[in-house]
């Protein structure tokens, strides 16, 4: 089956059994999984280094401890998925029309395509530049103090028992194959489906979010700087799709890659 056959069952699984609406949750989620490289990466590759830094011995073996905290990483993020779905269910069933919901479908998505494609784009160019390993940009002006003190932290939380905020942050963060989802929990109007269809999405990310992780986190030095030229010219790629995608839902039409992006609200 088709990645686009299958995100088109998402408004006809609203009406089907529990079990096939998460399954339906679970696929979206596991094919889906290039977007969260595309916009986790980055910071994964942040969290891995770190953890890297405070290993002892060779660079590139993995250790059963790492393992965990990626492990807790995505755990966390899952459970953040699954909290805002049942929120936003909770939402929806006391005071949101679902025809008002799906009449700012396209505007979201729309919106958030445009972000996430442009940061996608801003992190591609500096990975393929060779320029990942510094924050410039954030070490000035007046977020400089506070990425400072964030920073100055962020080893404690990703060493330790914290890292499962940091998944858990995630997800706040603007996604174009979350906040669909978050919409349709919205319209069904139920806070336990909306919690659990946002847990079965999470789930569905984990292998892709985990595997990216795991896998940076093997490689030594060297090896990690070539991975990291691959994936800036690979989220270059991500993030035209993502930024062609975004415009084409407002009428604006340039050359990309199709996107198989999924419409829970549309029929």
């Amino acid at each position: 089956m088709s990645l686009s056959a299958a995100l088109a069952s998402l408004q006809a699984a609203a009406l089907s059994p529990l079990g096939g609406e998460l399954a339906v949750f679970f696929l979206v989620g596991l094919l889906g999984g290039a977007h969260c490289i595309g916009m986790c990466g980055p910071l994964v590759t942040v969290y891995a280094e770190r953890l890297g830094a405070a290993r002892e011995g060779r660079d590139d073996v993995l250790t059963p401890y790492e393992v965990r905290q990626h492990a807790l990483f995505n755990a966390g993020r899952t459970v953040s998925y699954a909290t805002l779905g049942g929120l936003f269910g909770l939402v929806g069933a006391v005071v949101v029309d679902a025809s008002a919901v799906a009449a700012v479908d396209t505007p979201v998505r729309a919106a958030m395509g445009l972000v996430v494609g442009t940061f996608i784009l801003a992190v591609g160019a500096r990975y393929a530049l060779g320029r990942y390993g510094g924050h410039s940009a954030l070490d000035a002006g007046v977020l400089g103090g506070a990425y400072r003190r964030v920073a100055s932290r962020l080893d404690d939380w990703v060493t330790g028992p914290g890292i499962v905020g940091l998944g858990l942050v995630h997800g706040l963060l603007p996604c174009p194959l979350l906040y669909p989802a978050f919409l349709y929990a919205l319209a069904r109007g139920s806070p336990v489906g909306g919690a659990l269809a946002l847990g079965a999405l999470g789930v569905g990310t984990f292998p892709a979010v985990f595997g990216y992780g795991t896998v940076v986190q093997s490689v030594g030095a060297a090896g990690r700087n070539r991975l990291h030229r691959v994936l800036g010219v690979a989220f270059l790629l991500m993030g035209w799709m993502l930024l062609g995608h975004a415009l084409a839902l407002v009428g604006v039409h340039v050359p990309h890659l199709e996107l198989p992006m999924y419409q829970p609200l549309t029929p």
